[in-house]
C-alpha cells in the first residue's frame, strides 16, 4: 500500500495500481473515452488527464501508476480547461447530427460535451468524410464518427484474437480500417459485435430493422441459450418486443459475446414462438396454465413407469439449455424416473 493525496485528501491505495483506478476505489470519477478495464492502458484520448505535482505537463491517469506520497489534482482548471479542449478538438470534426443519431442517449462523447460545457466544435477547418461500410451483415461502421480512441481495434486483437481491423494511416488521415481498405465483408471479422459494445460514440451501431432511442429501452438480465458457456447479456426492450442485445460482464464471458448470442435474438419476437404450453383435446392443440400441463405430464410418467417400467423412458435435452438446466434434465431420469436412457445434442 502507499498513501497518496487526491484534491487534497489523503488515502492508502495498493501499490500496483493506477492514478484512474485509485481516483475510482475512493469515488471520483475521471472521464474516459478510450479506457477498458480488460485492456492495457492506451491513453489515447488524453481525457483523463490529471495534474501531479512535480510534473511539468498533465498526465495521463490510466497510464500512470500510483507512488508513495503522490498528490494529484483531477479536477484543478488547468485539467478542467484542457479536457475541455480536448472535447472541442473531437467534436471539431465530429458529425453534428446528435438529434438523429442512433447513439443519442448513449453517447459517451455528447455527455462529456454537455458536461463541460462544449456545444459545438470551434475548430473550422477540414474535415473527415469517408464513405459508410454497410457490408457486413449485423451492424454499421461509420469512420467518419470514430474519434480514434481505439477501442474496438484493441478488443479485436486483445480479447476476440481476430485482428480484423485496425488502426492505419498518419496524422488527420488516420483511421480505423481492414486490410487493403477492402471493407468488413472481405475481412477476417467473425461479426462477434464486440467492437460495436466498446465503441463510445456511433461510429460502429448494429442494424436494427426498426428506430429506438435508448431512453426508451428496458434492459433484462439474462443467460444467453445458444450454448452452454452460459454468457451473460442483456436484452434491450422496447414494450414487448426484444429490439437488441447487449453483452454484460458475467464470470463466463468477461463483456464478450458470439455473433450469435449478439445479433441471432430476432426469433424471440417471431410470431409462431411457443408461449405457453400446449395440451392436444379433441384431435386440436390448446392453450393450458403450466399447472394443467405439470400435472398431465405426472400422470403420464407415473401411469406409464407402473406399466410398463422405467426403461421405456428417454430423454433428449438441447444445446441451447445452460449446464445447469441439462444437469437437472439428466437427474431428472437417472434419479426420479430411473433410466440412463439421456441424450443430449450438443450440436446446432
Amino acid at each position: 500500500m502507499v498513501n497518496i493525496k487526491i484534491n487534497g485528501m489523503d488515502y492508502q491505495v495498493d501499490d500496483q495500481i493506477t492514478v484512474l483506478e485509485a481516483c475510482r476505489s475512493v469515488g471520483i470519477d475521471i472521464p474516459t473515452l478510450c479506457n477498458d478495464d480488460r485492456l492495457e492502458p492506451h491513453a489515447a484520448c488524453r481525457l483523463c488527464v490529471v495534474e501531479v505535482e512535480g510534473k511539468k505537463s498533465l498526465e495521463t491517469s490510466c497510464s500512470l501508476k500510483v507512488w508513495d506520497g503522490m498528490v494529484v489534482e483531477t479536477h484543478s482548471p488547468r485539467v478542467m480547461n484542457t479536457r475541455k479542449d480536448i472535447l472541442d478538438l473531437l467534436f471539431s470534426n465530429h458529425p453534428d447530427d446528435c438529434l438523429t443519431c442512433d447513439k443519442s442517449g448513449a453517447c459517451k462523447l455528447q455527455d462529456y460535451c454537455f458536461e463541460y460545457g462544449v456545444e459545438k466544435g470551434s475548430y473550422i477547418g477540414e474535415k473527415k468524410d469517408y464513405p459508410i461500410d454497410y457490408s457486413n451483415h449485423f451492424y454499421t461502421f461509420d469512420p467518419n464518427k470514430c474519434i480514434l480512441c481505439g477501442k474496438c481495434v484493441r478488443v479485436c486483437s486483445e480479447l476476440q484474437c481476430t485482428n480484423a481491423i485496425g488502426l492505419e494511416g498518419r496524422g488527420f488521415a488516420t483511421k480505423v480500417g481492414t486490410p487493403f481498405d477492402m471493407g468488413l465483408a472481405q475481412s477476417t471479422c467473425v461479426s462477434c459485435g464486440n467492437c460495436v459494445a466498446v465503441c463510445p460514440v456511433g461510429a460502429l451501431m448494429p442494424k436494427r430493422k426498426e428506430k429506438v432511442r435508448y431512453w426508451e429501452l428496458e434492459r433484462v438480465r439474462t443467460t444467453c441459450s445458444y450454448c452452454g458457456v452460459g454468457c451473460q447479456m442483456e436484452l434491450l426492450v422496447k414494450g414487448q418486443k426484444v429490439v437488441g442485445v447487449e453483452p454484460a460482464n458475467g464470470k463466463a464471458n468477461n463483456g464478450l459475446l458470439c455473433v450469435k448470442g449478439r445479433f441471432a435474438y430476432p426469433f424471440i419476437n417471431h410470431p409462431d414462438r411457443l408461449k405457453t404450453p400446449l395440451i392436444k383435446k379433441n384431435g386440436k392443440f390448446e392453450e393450458a396454465s403450466w399447472e394443467e400441463a405439470y400435472k398431465l405430464i405426472v400422470d403420464k410418467v407415473n401411469g406409464i413407469k407402473e406399466d410398463d417400467g422405467p426403461e421405456a423412458f428417454a430423454g433428449l435435452t438441447s444445446a441451447r439449455c445452460t449446464n445447469e438446466e441439462n444437469y437437472l434434465f439428466q437427474k431428472l431420469f437417472r434419479a426420479v424416473i430411473g433410466t440412463n436412457n439421456v441424450d443430449h445434442c450438443a450440436r446446432l
